[in-house]
């Protein structure tokens, strides 16, 4: 598979409007190793090689862990996540696959428990982000590629 469009030049003014929205995520004050995490978690559920790849190699520049990175479909089963991650990464799963699985008020409660009114916002908005990266790029054909 090849890319299909060169979608930043073809549609600038969207792009821009995404690419705004990222900075924005940046700035919320949740952990940048959360946010890769969130964004990776996310791009498996989706099966997005490209943007799996590209943020793997950002939390490993960031001193993710690799045995943090390659547990990640499993963090359930895992002792080395936080339960603040563990909460963060549960509402991934629920966003991502909103459709079937919903938000259900004890798991916003859980989430909650972690993170206030604002934070919780922000979370939602990073993996509505994600999900939307993920989408535009399988659609677009973009491929992981080696370094």
């Amino acid at each position: 598979m090849k890319q299909r469009i060169d979608y930043y030049n073809a549609a600038p003014d969207a792009l821009k409007i995404m690419m705004e929205m990222e900075k924005y995520t940046k700035t919320t004050g949740l952990d940048r190793k959360l946010r890769e995490l969130i964004k990776i978690r996310a791009s498996q559920i989706n099966g997005c090689a490209y943007c799996i790849n590209m943020h793997t190699a950002d939390a490993r520049k960031m001193g993710e862990t690799e045995q943090r990175l390659f547990c990640l479909t499993a963090w359930r089963e895992c002792t080395f996540y936080t339960d603040a991650e563990k909460a963060a990464l549960e509402l991934t799963e629920y966003v991502t696959l909103i459709a079937t699985k919903r938000v259900p008020d004890e798991l916003y409660q859980r989430v909650r428990e972690h993170y206030d009114e604002k934070q919780y916002v922000d979370l939602v908005l990073l993996i509505n982000q994600i999900n939307s990266w993920n989408r535009i790029s399988i659609a677009m054909g973009n491929i992981a590629t080696e370094k």
